[in-house]
C-alpha cells in the first residue's frame, strides 16, 4: 500500500477453473491482508475486471474455452481497462513463458509454487502498480493545473490587448511616438502571449477529447490563398514574396483542393505553417504549391499543399522530433513548440498526415496532406 493512504487494501483477482486452487490462493493472499474475489473462468474474468478493475489478477494459463494467453491479450488490448499486473500461473512445465510475456503478462510462476515466493511476485508486482498509478495521477493533476491556469490566463491577456489598442489609439489622450512605438511593441509582446496561451488550451482539448470539430465541405485553395494575402505584409516588410500555385488544381474542376473539414482549424494550420516559414526566412520568399494525388478505384485521393521556404532549414536530428509537445526549436526565433504539434493534431483528426524534409542553409518543406472530398 501507498503511504498516505493505509487504508486502502490492495484486490486482488484470481482466476483458475479449478476450485480447489483458488481456495489455496485465496487462503494464502488473506492472511497477508488482501482482499481476494475469485473467478473460474476467462469470460466471466474479463467482465468482472471492466466492472471492477482489481490492482492485480493471478491467473491460470490451462483454463477450457478462453485460456490465459487470450485473457491477457484481451485485457492489454482493451480500451477501457487501465494498466494491471498480471501474473500468469501454469502446472505445465512446456507452456511457452515467450507467449505470456508476449501476450502482455508481467510476470510468471508454475506449480506448484512456494508461498513466500508467490506473495514476494506479488509485492513486486503491486509495487509497480502503485507506482504507475502515483504516477498517472500526478501527470492528471499536472495537466488540469495547467489546463485551468492556461484558461484563466486569458481573460486578462485579452482585457490588456484591448486597453493597449484604446491607448495606440489615443481615445484617452494624445501620446508621443515614442510612446506609440514602445506600446506597439507591447502589443505584439502580448499577443505572441495569447496566441501561445490559445495554442496550449486547444492541445489539451485535443488531448482530453473535448474538442468537437464542426465538419463541412473545405475549399483549400481558397484557405490557402486567403491566408497568404493575410500574411503577406508580413512577407512584405522582410522583403520576401509569397507565391500560390495552384496549376495542378485547374483541370480537376470543381471539386478541385475539396476536403471534408473544420474550416477554422484547417485554416489555424495553414496561417501557422506560412507564417513560420515567413518567421524564419530572411532572404527569398515562400512558395505554397496544391496539387491532388491522381485517383484510382482503388486508392483515395488526397489534397496535398507543399509549404516551401528559402530560410535556414532543420537539422537532420530535430526533424525526427519536430511534432512534440513543447519541443522548441534551436533557432532564436523559436516559440514554444506548440505551434506545429497543434497542427499536427488538427491534421490527424481529419484523417490526414503532416511531415517535413528540410536542408540545413536552404530550406524546408512542409507537406499537409487531407482526404479528398467530392
Amino acid at each position: 500500500m501507498m503511504s498516505g493512504e493505509t487504508s486502502k487494501v490492495d484486490r486482488i483477482l484470481a482466476v483458475d477453473d479449478t476450485i480447489d486452487n483458488l481456495i489455496l490462493l485465496q487462503t494464502m493472499l488473506e492472511v497477508e491482508g488482501y482482499e481476494v474475489d475469485l473467478v473460474s473462468d476467462g469470460a466471466s474474468a474479463l467482465n468482472k475486471i471492466i466492472k471492477s478493475p482489481p490492482d492485480i489478477i493471478l491467473l491460470d494459463v490451462m483454463m477450457p474455452g478462453m485460456d490465459g494467453y487470450e485473457v491477457t491479450r484481451r485485457i492489454r488490448n482493451h480500451p477501457e481497462i487501465q494498466y494491471i499486473p498480471i501474473l500468469l500461473l501454469t502446472a505445465h512445465i512446456e507452456v511457452s513463458v515467450v507467449e505470456g510475456l508476449d501476450a502482455g503478462a508481467d510476470d510468471f510462476i508454475r506449480k506448484p509454487f512456494d508461498q513466500d515466493e508467490l506473495l514476494a511476485r506479488v509485492r513486486s508486482l503491486l509495487r509497480l502498480k502503485h507506482s504507475i498509478d502515483e504516477q498517472q495521477k500526478m501527470a492528471k493533476m499536472r495537466e488540469d493545473f495547467v489546463s485551468r491556469l492556461t484558461h484563466d490566463l486569458r481573460t486578462p491577456l485579452v482585457a490588456a490587448d484591448r486597453m493597449l489598442n484604446l491607448f495606440e489609439q489615443e481615445t484617452f489622450c494624445k501620446i508621443s511616438p515614442e510612446m506609440k512605438e514602445a506600446i506597439a511593441a507591447m502589443i505584439r509582446s502580448n499577443q505572441n502571449l495569447l496566441e501561445m496561451v490559445n495554442n496550449l488550451l486547444e492541445v489539451y482539448r485535443f488531448e482530453a477529447g473535448k474538442k468537437t470539430m464542426q465538419l463541412d465541405s473545405c475549399n483549400m485553395q481558397q484557405i490557402v490563398e486567403e491566408v497568404a494575402q493575410e500574411l503577406s505584409p508580413l512577407a512584405m516588410e522582410k522583403g520576401l514574396t509569397v507565391e500560390v500555385d495552384t496549376n495542378a488544381l485547374k483541370e480537376i474542376g470543381d471539386s478541385a483542393g475539396t476536403v471534408m473539414g473544420d474550416k477554422l482549424e484547417l485554416r489555424r494550420v495553414i496561417s501557422n505553417l506560412i507564417g513560420n516559414a515567413i518567421k524564419f526566412t530572411d532572404t527569398g520568399g515562400v512558395n505554397i504549391h496544391i496539387s491532388e494525388t491522381p485517383t484510382s478505384q482503388k486508392d483515395k485521393a488526397w489534397v496535398v499543399i507543399d509549404i516551401k521556404d528559402t530560410g535556414y532549414g532543420i537539422a537532420p536530428e530535430d526533424q525526427a522530433f519536430l511534432f512534440e509537445r513543447f519541443r522548441q526549436g534551436k533557432h532564436k526565433r523559436a516559440g514554444s513548440g506548440l505551434g506545429l504539434h497543434l497542427s499536427q493534431r488538427i491534421i490527424e483528426s481529419h484523417k490526414g498526415k503532416i511531415q517535413v524534409s528540410s536542408e540545413l542553409g536552404k530550406g524546408s518543406v512542409f507537406t499537409v496532406c487531407l482526404p479528398k472530398f467530392s
